[in-house]
């Protein structure tokens, strides 16, 4: 079994090396020495190509909601498949999912598909520029949302580059200047500061770019100060407020914009609204969707995809959110609260420094008991960073699977007897590495 030599994910990724660079596609995926494979997932676990099978905390990194192989998706994928996977025309599956997400969402009034997360944020920030004619966007430091230049500025900086005032530094090399010029970087929970900021750029601000409860920052949620001092000072200039809904939008029924009062002009969505198939979605105010409008002419922010819209993910998005009706989003608040309560149990009962964070059916902990409130105080050091893969690689020897940053997005089919196994394997993993 894993990590030996003679096992089975040894030998597939002796292959991988061959013809993948690392041998790996996805650098989340990777674990020392050599990944874990899957074999099947079926419901709340994995099976690995060695027999092991282990409760599944990351999801797919939020993209699964019900599990794995979830009946009513299999279903729905099965019957789409044996129609056809993808056309040159559109299906009425597109049109339904879309009816669905503007039924759940006040400020959705027309929505535009993709096929992933990063998509939605790059097409959405290139719709605030079309529509405002203005070139720079605005962010948080820290705040992940997907692989776009733009996006990714200063989602890593450290305290050697950060400056005393955000600086807007390069998540990778060769990222042009100008991508930098043109991305304002925003302290998380900091009103007066964010305010000064973006009036100070007011005549060049499209957009700004929010997420209300930003995962690579720890799962520190914006507080409802700054979240009321970001709408103000966006309407004050004329900038459209762009919120990123891809993991937020398993927090509410209504959406994570519902549950912290946002009102955004435009939203983006992934993961669970594809079933675990690709997907993205960009959805918004009429007047904020309008650059996507052919009618009147070219549109000012054409948009299309080969994949786009495909009947799978069509098919596999609406019966996964069908089935997410209130009561299933109200189960999954138990149930993380439940986590939540029992983590921190750990912590106690080890006599061991650490927090948890999180709401909703996502979790994060913490090896360390300092206030967090934004990127810099969220910040991992490196005896904490060290620790937390140990801590990972502990969970993974007794059947649970963590994101690499020991955080967890629960599933509808979870139960609290797994939840509670969690937080016992947990407080166990910490007197192993005391």
């Amino acid at each position: 079994m894993w990590p030996s030599d003679t096992s089975n994910s040894a030998g597939i990724f002796a292959r991988a090396k061959q013809v993948l660079p690392g041998g790996i596609s996805r650098l989340l995926t990777w674990v020392d020495p050599y990944p874990i494979y899957a074999k099947r997932g079926v419901g709340a676990y994995i099976e690995d190509v060695d027999g092991v099978r282990r409760l599944d905390l990351m999801n797919n990194f939020a993209s699964l909601i019900h599990g794995h192989a979830y009946p009513p998706v299999v279903e729905a994928v099965g019957a789409a498949i044996a129609n056809g996977s993808c056309f040159a025309f559109p299906t009425e599956l597109e049109i339904q999912l879309a009816e669905l997400i503007c039924e759940r969402i006040e400020a959705s009034e027309k929505v535009r598909f993709c096929n992933s997360g990063t998509e939605a944020v790059m097409i959405a920030l290139k719709a605030a520029r079309a529509r405002t004619g203005r070139h720079r966007i605005a962010k948080i430091e820290g705040a992940y949302h997907g692989m776009y230049d733009h996006a990714e500025v200063s989602l890593d900086s450290t305290p050697e580059n950060w400056g005393n005032a955000p600086a807007s530094t390069p998540h990778v090399h060769g990222t042009p200047p100008a991508v930098l010029e043109d991305t304002l970087v925003l302290p998380l929970n900091q009103p007066e500061e964010a305010a000064r900021l973006v009036r100070a750029n007011a005549g060049t601000l499209a957009a700004i770019l929010i997420d209300p409860v930003p995962t690579q920052i720890g799962m520190v949620e914006m507080t409802p100060e700054f979240i009321d001092a970001i709408q103000a000072v966006a309407r004050e200039i004329g900038a459209l407020i762009i919120i990123d809904e891809v993991i937020a939008f398993r927090l509410d029924y209504h959406g994570a914009q519902a549950r912290f009062g946002i009102k955004p002009d435009l939203s983006t969505f992934a993961k669970i609204i594809g079933g675990g198939y690709p997907v993205g979605a960009i959805t918004g105010t009429d007047d904020a969707m309008s650059v996507f409008s052919h009618e009147d002419g070219a549109p000012l922010n054409p948009s299309s995809g080969t994949f786009t819209g495909n009947p799978v993910s069509m098919a596999a998005g609406l019966a996964t959110m069908t089935a997410m009706t209130p009561e299933i989003y109200q189960r999954l608040e138990i149930m993380g609260e439940r986590a939540r309560a029992g983590l921190r149990q750990a912590f106690e009962t080890t006599g061991r420094p650490g927090q948890v964070t999180g709401v909703g059916a996502m979790f994060q902990i913490h090896f360390h008991d300092r206030p967090m409130t934004d990127y810099r105080s969220a910040f991992t050091a490196p005896a904490e960073a060290a620790l937390a893969k140990r801590v990972h690689r502990g969970m993974l020897d007794r059947g649970y699977i963590f994101s690499p940053r020991c955080s967890g997005f629960l599933s509808s089919v979870m139960t609290d007897a797994e939840i509670d196994g969690l937080a016992q394997a947990f407080a166990d993993t910490l007197r192993d590495i005391r």
